[in-house]
This record gives structure tokens, C-alpha cells and sequence, in this order.
């Protein structure tokens, strides 16, 4: 892995240090969001900002029309990576902290080890992977045994579980990509699923928006859209033009850092030793049923299923 690193070289370092931040602030941008806008409104706003900003990118690159070739599954994508975790994310910060909720979304590999499994892979869960699977899932319970019964007793349970259901959603995600999609260019997956959830949340979000927003969860919503939708696939893009598919997700395992040290410095958050037990193990055990313990090379032609953004 240390190898691996070393060609990044100082672009490749720029732009991940950038994802790892980017990626790591939506949950402190939803916390602050929806201290006045309905989940709903959050949802929608991100989503038709987010598209209006990539869609010069789509059109430049044409990438909308073999996207519309498969619209069917591009809008299925959209609702499992999109509409329904972005809601569940809203709903859930309504009680849980931005960096818990940031670090239990970081548990997508464990889900993805396991739903590989059950479609056929029995070489997932080789040895190491099946330990990175029982280490990453026993801090989970170690976090939900104390910073989430913290967050509000069986309130914070069950925004656990939405969180939870997210990383679910995350996981699954990819696979449409991976055996769908294979063939779309990802600009325009993300376009025109971003601009349909925007669309079906627009109406939900007029009729569930019931007080006036202020100004700091307008800012936040407008960030989360501009600077971790928008601004944030773009760099993604980059990163895997410049270090290949292969690498390019490692700045995934710093997310969650960002997230809890944003929320306790921002939002003043505790961090619980229940957080501070449970984080490692849950960071080493993803990284270790997602890898295996080694990173494998992959062709530099083969694109990238899109990460969970948050």
C-alpha cells in the first residue's frame, strides 16, 4: 500500500487531500440544513443545484445520450444511491450527530463484502476479509451501544438504523453500475439522476417545508449541493483520471476523520470513548473486507462505480 501511495505524486496528493475533505463535510452541511429545511426540501435543493452545475460537464462530454439509452436503470441507480439515502440522511441527522452519522456511513464495504457474497462471489470472504467484516461490525455495535444510545435512546437507534440502511443502499449502488451501466459515462449517470430526484423530491419538499429557513441552513444546503454534489464529482473524476480506478477510493477511509473532527469543532460534538473504541475498529475492518489487506491494480481504461458522497 505504502508503494502504492508513493506515485501518487503532488497533484494526485492535491486531489485527494481535496476528496477527503469534500467528502467528509456533507454530514456537518445536512446537520446545519436541517435545522430548517424538511429532509425533503434538502433532498431536492441539493439535487437540482448539483445538476445544473454538472450539466455544462454532461453536455460537453456528451454524456446525456447514452445515458437516456438506459434511463430506466440510470433512474434506478438514482433512487438507491440518491432519493432514498439522501432523505435517510436528512431524517437521521435530525437526531443523530454529523460525525457518527459520517463514520457509520463509512461501513458501505462491509455491506458490499456481503452482498457480493450472496450474488455469487464465495471469494469475497476469504480469511482476512471475513475478519475485516467481524472486526468492522463489532465496532459498530461497540458505537451503537454508546455514542448511539447517547444520541437520543431509541430515537438514536433508530437513526442508526437509517444510517445504517444508507450504507446498505450505498453498497448496492455500484453493482447497477457495474452490471448495467457498465457502458454509460458516469457524468451522465450522476446528471440526470441528480436532476429526476430533484424533480420527484421538488413537490414533497413545497408540501413538508413549513418555517421560514434561515440564513445558515441556506448556505449549508447551497455547500452541500455546490461544493459535495457539483464540485465534488468533478475532483472525483480528476482523481481517477490521474491515479486510476484502483487507487482512487483510498481517501474514502479518511471521510469519516473529517466528518468527526468537524463536527466536534464546529458543532461541538462530543467524542465518546465509545466513539474513539469503535472508529478504528470500524475504519480497520472496512478496509480490511474491502481489500483484503492488499490493493489490487486494475486497467487504467475501467471507470469507477461512483463512491457514496454523503
Amino acid at each position: 500500500m505504502t508503494a502504492t501511495l508513493r506515485r501518487f505524486g503532488t497533484r494526485g496528493w492535491l486531489l485527494f487531500a481535496a476528496m477527503a475533505l469534500i467528502w467528509g463535510m456533507p454530514y456537518l452541511f445536512i446537520k446545519q440544513a436541517v435545522d430548517s429545511y424538511s429532509p425533503a426540501s434538502v433532498v431536492a435543493g441539493r439535487t437540482l443545484l448539483g445538476a445544473l452545475l454538472l450539466l455544462p460537464f454532461a453536455l460537453r462530454q456528451k454524456a446525456l445520450r447514452p445515458a437516456w439509452r438506459k434511463i430506466g436503470w440510470v433512474l434506478a441507480f438514482g433512487a438507491i444511491e440518491m432519493a432514498g439515502p439522501f432523505l435517510l440522511l436528512g431524517h437521521a441527522e435530525q437526531t443523530l450527530p454529523s460525525g457518527l452519522t459520517g463514520l457509520l456511513v463509512a461501513t458501505v464495504p462491509l455491506f458490499a463484502a456481503i452482498i457480493a457474497f450472496a450474488g455469487g462471489d464465495r471469494a469475497i470472504l476469504k480469511p482476512l476479509r471475513t475478519t475485516g467484516l467481524i472486526v468492522g461490525f463489532v465496532g459498530v455495535g461497540i458505537i451503537v451501544a454508546g455514542p448511539g444510545l447517547a444520541a437520543g435512546g431509541t430515537l438514536g437507534l433508530v437513526a442508526i438504523g437509517e444510517v445504517l440502511l444508507v450504507a446498505v443502499l450505498y453498497a448496492i449502488a455500484p453493482f447497477i453500475v457495474a452490471r448495467k451501466l457498465q457502458d454509460v459515462p458516469s457524468l451522465g449517470t450522476i446528471t440526470l439522476s441528480l436532476g429526476a430526484v430533484g424533480l420527484f423530491y421538488l413537490p414533497i419538499a413545497l408540501l413538508t417545508q413549513h418555517e421560514v429557513p434561515t440564513v445558515q441552513s441556506t448556505v449549508s444546503l447551497v455547500a452541500l449541493a455546490v461544493i459535495c454534489t457539483a464540485v465534488a464529482f468533478i475532483v472525483f473524476f480528476a482523481l481517477i483520471d490521474h491515479v486510476g480506478p484502483a487507487r482512487a477510493p483510498l481517501f474514502t477511509y479518511v471521510n469519516p476523520v473529517v466528518a468527526i473532527l468537524l463536527g466536534a469543532l464546529i458543532l461541538g460534538e462530543q467524542i465518546t470513548i465509545g466513539l474513539l473504541i469503535g472508529f478504528p475498529l470500524v475504519i480497520f475492518g472496512c478496509w480490511l473486507a474491502a481489500t483484503g489487506g492488499v490493493i489490487r491494480e486494475r486497467p487504467p481504461t475501467e471507470e469507477l462505480p461512483p463512491v457514496a458522497p454523503g
